[in-house]
């Protein structure tokens, strides 16, 4: 290559280190000046990890707090309602405020399970009623008081014929809370 380049004229020289300097300034343009950035998205990418690191690490040393506050939890929940009893019981508040506030509970449909949360088990009850608006408030009212946390899905209200009172279909829906064999048996399958 040197002898090469004795054997030019200095103005082919100029244009040779011309032309290879041109072409080292496209080269560069190309595939160099654009990862000009990336030492600094790097850095920026590792002080990113390891402040979520810094936070994992935080949250894990208060384990012991996590497990003592969960514990309260589980202990403060009042009365636990065996698994197999939980639909019993549902049905047995409904029937218990509904005859505390006069309403009547015309039919009930079969209690139905879901266990998609972690702490708890679901019941839904559907059931049909008949009863005044005060009536009816008053028996929604004293179910949500209940330690069941019972609660009101869907709500259809229709006036009976004589319109003096309400048609009601009620889908009810009560969360028991899992007990820690049942909870440790969901979360082993």
């Amino acid at each position: 290559m040197k002898k090469y380049f004795e054997q030019l004229r200095p103005m082919e020289r100029r244009l040779a280190v011309g032309v290879i300097v041109v072409i080292l300034l496209v080269a560069n343009y190309w595939y160099i000046w654009p990862h000009f950035s990336d030492w600094g998205n790097a850095e920026n990418k590792t002080r990113q990890a390891q402040q979520t690191l810094k936070m994992y690490q935080d949250t894990i040393a208060q384990k012991a707090a996590y497990e003592r506050q969960l514990k309260e939890f589980e202990s403060s929940g009042g009365s636990v309602v065996a698994p197999e009893d939980e639909s019993v019981d549902l049905l047995r508040t409904v029937q218990r405020q509904s005859a505390d506030t006069g309403v009547s509970v015309v039919s009930s449909a079969r209690s139905i399970t879901h266990t998609n949360s972690i702490f708890f088990i679901e019941q839904v009850q559907n059931i049909d009623a008949v009863a005044t608006d005060a009536q009816l408030v008053k028996f929604l009212y004293q179910l949500a008081n209940d330690p069941a946390m019972i609660r009101v899905r869907d709500l259809e209200l229709q006036p009976d014929g004589a319109r003096q009172h309400l048609n009601a279909n009620i889908q009810l829906v009560a969360s028991y809370q899992k007990t820690l064999g049942s909870r440790n048996a969901t979360a082993s399958k």
